[in-house]
């Protein structure tokens, strides 16, 4: 009789891969390296006898295997988590701060993914600009913070960098001799900070129409044609169009996007380290 009991190291390996897309990101999840990942999903494939992905310079997809395997490994990590949790250490919490420009559509599968590495976590998140963050973070009311790189400061871990544009609704129409229509945060969000200095230093005519508490308001208004505004693509309705080439108005940089933690313990970072891969896989480099 063949012995096909599974390691389930290797089938959580399987998952991560298979959710994040990416040896590379699955291998940051664990804190460990692209080639042991490769290595358990490679035991893993032995011993079912089946490729489960297939591979190639560009892309990791599913194989039909793989695709039916899926959902069965999964409820099978579940099933092993809460075996274990009878016999697990009080309840742990971790509270995270997530600046409004970086928690975008993805969110819900950030916090699913930091559930699924840790179901006994209680995990806190907290959605503000990226100073009040910042400053709850110094005071440690918070144990991590994920934001916009902010001025003055050169701690944290860069873990991607996000492109941004002009973004206005494919309805809209700049007539000519105005200035050009802005809808922005209140400051000091340092989007608007940015974007503004560079405007003034284009010598570009703009006037401020509208401010926002959030992103998702400032997005409402660019599709409801109140204006133009600095944002990143996956912020915005499917639609918005970037309309600074043609208006000439100033490149914008990339952002990075920036890790600050102080999080004690190994579950508490391992949680950190799979927020990390799947906020690097969200937004790309």
């Amino acid at each position: 009789m063949i012995d096909r009991r599974l390691d389930l190291d290797s089938v959580h390996a399987f998952v991560l891969i298979a959710d994040l897309g990416n040896f590379t990101r699955a291998a940051e999840a664990t804190g460990t390296t692209q080639s042991a990942i490769s290595l358990k999903l490679k035991r893993l494939e032995e011993k079912l006898g089946s490729k489960l992905l297939e591979r190639t310079p560009r892309y990791v997809k599913l194989s039909s295997s793989g695709a039916a395997f899926l959902e069965p490994a999964r409820e099978l990590l579940k099933v092993h988590d809460q075996a274990i949790s009878v016999f697990s250490e009080a309840r742990q919490r971790l509270t995270i701060g997530i600046s409004d420009h970086v928690a975008g559509p993805e969110l819900p599968a950030l916090i699913a993914r930091m559930n699924a590495q840790d179901p006994r976590l209680l995990i806190e998140i907290r959605i503000g600009s990226s100073s009040d963050l910042l400053q709850s973070f110094d005071r440690r009311d918070l144990d991590a913070v994920v934001a916009r790189m902010h001025v003055g400061r050169d701690d944290g871990q860069i873990l991607s960098l996000e492109k941004f544009g002009w973004f206005a609704s494919p309805d809209w129409h700049y007539r000519a001799g105005e200035p050009i229509p802005i809808a922005t945060m209140p400051e000091p969000c340092g989007v608007k900070i940015m974007a503004s200095e560079l405007l003034d230093k284009a010598d570009v005519s703009w006037d401020e129409v509208f401010v926002g508490g959030g992103v998702a308001a400032v997005a409402a208004a660019v599709m409801a044609g109140i204006g133009v505004a600095a944002l990143t693509r996956r912020m915005l309705p499917l639609g918005a169009i970037d309309v600074g080439p043609q208006l000439g108005l100033p490149a914008l940089p990339r952002l990075p996007v920036v890790l600050h933690s102080r999080a004690q313990g190994e579950r508490r970072q391992r949680a950190i380290s799979a927020l990390s891969a799947a906020l690097k896989n969200a937004v790309g480099t």
